[in-house]
Order: C-alpha cells, then structure tokens, then sequence
C-alpha cells in the first residue's frame, strides 16, 4: 500500500487536517493517510504543546470510523526532536510492505531547505503539497520540483486559531469533530 504521512503537532486536530487527509484518498492518491504526531516539533515551541498522549488521543477521535487514516505514536519512542527523515526511515523499516509519501503544507514547503537531510527526503519519497494562504509554492516549485501541490481548497482555521477561541470561549464546532470538541470541553484543555 502507498501511504501518505501526514506529520505535525495536531494541537488540536481540526477538520481542515481531515478534509486534507481525506482528499488524497478521494483522489486515490495514496490508499491511506497515517497522521504522525510529533511529540517535539523541532521549529515549534515545546511550551505551547499538550502532552504527546492527549493529542494523539484526540487524533484518534478524530479518525475513528474511518479504515483509511491511522493515527500514529512512532515518533513517541524516538530520539527528541523528531526529525521527519528519521520518522520517515524508522516507518519504512517498520512496514516494508507499504512505500511512504509526505504530505505538507505550502509554509513548509518555503521553509524546506531548513529541514533536516532535506534533500534525502526529496530523492527517497514523494511529496504532495497543500496550499496555505500566505505561503506562495510558486516560489520553490521550480526548485523541488519533486513536490506535487494539490488542488485543495484552502482551510481558513489553523490550530493556533482554534486555541485562541476556545480560550476566549469562542464557538469551534464548526472546525472540530464532535468526539475532539466533547474530549476537549470535558477535559477543560486550552483554557
């Protein structure tokens, strides 16, 4: 089976990282989509992260009901900071049988000369690209042109969007599963 590894922090998972992770499999891209949480994004700040277990907690509410996405702890019993190439060969290690592609956004993909052996991920697997406002592909498309930019619609809500409203007691029902909104008001998070 090919599949897409769909790595990021998830604080929180919001329906926009489903739809996307969804598309590739409507598009019969990949087979399915394996979302990775990373425990310690190495260009994120630690402080403003739930703990590893409760977001992937929150993945798997998510997901749940739907065979083609898996949620994924691979990068909990690995060295800190996790490093996608690091992910990306200790999963191809682990399942042989499958091949693996990378799905990120277009902020990464204007940032990806700062990601670590990038040029290892490029020659070893596919890419595919979603769109993000503010981050123009054009930019780098020439320069990675192993990256394939996909033609979803953009998701005007990010994570960091969603703390801010649920902190300010905002509505986000309308950007949350039901199951993640429930765990998150039954377990006061972001507050």
């Amino acid at each position: 089976m090919k599949i897409a590894i769909y790595s990021g922090s998830f604080n929180p998972i919001h329906l926009g990282h489903q739809k996307l992770a969804e598309y590739l499999i409507d598009k019969q891209l990949v087979d399915e989509v394996w979302f990775v949480v990373s425990p310690c994004n190495p260009l994120k700040d630690p402080a403003s992260q739930l703990d590893e277990f409760i977001r992937l907690d929150m993945v798997v509410l998510a997901i749940n009901g739907n065979p083609k996405l898996k949620a994924s702890d691979v990068e909990f019993t690995m060295p800190v900071p996790s490093y996608t190439i690091d992910t990306l060969h200790q999963l191809t290690a682990l399942y042989p049988e499958h091949t693996f592609a990378l799905m990120i956004g277009s902020d990464n993909a204007v940032i990806f000369d700062q990601w670590k052996n990038y040029r290892e991920i490029l020659e070893e697997f596919p890419i595919y690209v979603y769109p993000r406002k503010g981050y123009d592909f054009s930019t780098v498309a020439g320069i990675y042109p192993q990256m394939h930019l996909l033609d979803t619609p953009f998701y005007e809500i990010s994570s960091t969007q969603i703390r801010d409203m649920i902190k300010e007691r905002k509505d986000v029902s309308d950007w949350m599963s039901p199951d993640v909104l429930a765990f998150v008001e039954e377990n006061g998070l972001y507050l």
